[in-house]
């Protein structure tokens, strides 16, 4: 008589990316600010956005939005709100990536988070929302790097511009809130700085 129980479905095996991909992603992953001629195309761009976009966040809200500034006149609008350090690296870049959040992310909610009546969450407590946007917009700039690196791109994120200069030129008709910056292309071989030190687990970690 055959068995009513059925069988556990088998649990994949999963392993650790190999030393190449660590290392590629983050033991010997730099921050560049020279750039090759070699390009980023459009293409690229797309599937650095698909592969960024599966990062969890909570609620699935996916707040984070997404300037990509790839040809010198959308560069030469950012020009004005740059700091003077960080001029000359972000004109040279390739690509440059405005990490921005979007206020009323939970309108998409009804159909990212559909099991839940998770907007209203938001809509009735304005400093959860704006807590939650910038927090998780943050999240995925993170990510946005790291699928950068993983699909053989380079990264130069940072900060020194102003944030409301930004908001104004590219996102006044429709709210979104610049976060950071990040410049992608093709480091320049050697043109980073060694590598700084590193807090030890000791120093950062509990074990509790």
């Amino acid at each position: 008589m055959p068995s009513d129980t059925t069988a556990p479905e088998a649990v994949p095996d999963v392993t650790s990316l190999d030393a190449a991909g660590l290392d590629r992603v983050f033991r010997e992953a730099r921050t560049f600010s020279k750039w090759t001629a070699k390009q980023v195309s459009d293409e690229d761009l797309r599937a650095l956005y698909d592969l960024m976009k599966m990062g969890p966040t909570s609620a699935n809200c996916s707040p984070a939005r997404f300037a990509f500034l790839r040809n010198p006149w959308s560069k030469d609008r950012l020009k004005p709100a740059l700091s003077a350090g960080n001029l000359e690296k972000t004109m040279a870049a390739p690509v440059t990536v405005i990490v921005a959040h979007d206020p009323h992310f939970y309108d998409n909610l009804p159909r990212l988070f559909p099991h839940a009546d998770a907007k209203v969450w938001f809509t009735s407590n304005p400093g959860l929302a704006e807590q939650t946007a910038f927090r998780n917009g943050s999240l995925q700039g993170a990510y946005l790097i790291m699928a950068a690196r993983s699909l053989g791109i380079d990264a130069g994120p940072m900060s020194g511009f102003d944030n409301a200069k930004v908001d104004q030129e590219f996102f006044s008709d429709r709210g979104w809130k610049s976060n950071f910056l990040i410049n992608l292309g093709h480091g320049e071989p050697g043109s980073a700085h060694d590598r700084l030190p590193r807090l030890s687990f000791d120093e950062a970690c509990l074990l509790l």
